[in-house]
């Protein structure tokens, strides 16, 4: 598919308050013809997303410690993981240490999965992507761990008001360019 028709298949299934607010942009070159050039995301004329572009205001990470030591990411510890993190210690630690390591276990899982997400986004073609996400249900394309899948059905319209309302605490999980279209799309609702 041409990328003339992908971006109008895309911005086609914009929710109504975000349409001409998001676009889908692309760059060409003339002499290379089989390359694909940079695409990317912009809100109200400003570029947002950039595949892994460091420039932009969205925090990219670079080590799993820059994620342990972000005071954003705010991680809920439910009580399944104080009940792992008890059966490890055999009992003997005191409940408020408990937290604090099933806290760190869940953090470190969810670092490298933050980092996984971000290595597969910098290595992925745009327009592959959007063709995935076109041909896949929009479940799929919110619960998967493609971040990019993410923010196409988070500014789709086919996700409504009250999904978008009880989606809070997934997103919070999510990497920080998946919560700022989360914020953007929340701030339309």
């Amino acid at each position: 598919m041409s990328w003339s028709k992908l971006k109008q298949q895309l911005e086609s299934f914009l929710c109504p308050a975000l349409d001409g607010r998001v676009e889908y942009r692309a760059t060409g070159y003339r002499y290379l013809p089989d390359k694909a050039g940079l695409c990317y995301i912009s809100v109200d004329k400003k570029d947002v997303l950039r595949m892994n572009d460091r420039t932009s205001s969205i925090k990219w990470y670079g080590a799993e410690l820059e994620i342990k030591n972000d005071p954003d990411i705010q991680i809920p510890v439910s009580n399944e993981e104080m009940e792992t993190a008890r059966k490890n210690t055999k009992g003997t630690v005191p409940e408020d240490r408990l937290k604090v390591i099933a806290r760190n276990r869940k953090i470190t899982e969810h670092a490298k999965e933050l980092l996984s997400a971000q290595a597969s986004l910098s290595k992925s073609n745009f327009v592959a992507t959007a063709n995935k996400f076109l041909s896949t249900s929009i479940e799929e394309s919110i619960e998967s761990d493609d971040i990019l899948l993410n923010i196409l059905a988070l500014v789709d319209r086919r996700v409504g008001k009250k999904r978008i309302l009880n989606m809070s605490e997934k997103m919070k999980l999510k990497h920080p360019i998946v919560q700022y279209f989360y914020e953007l799309r929340r701030s339309t609702c």
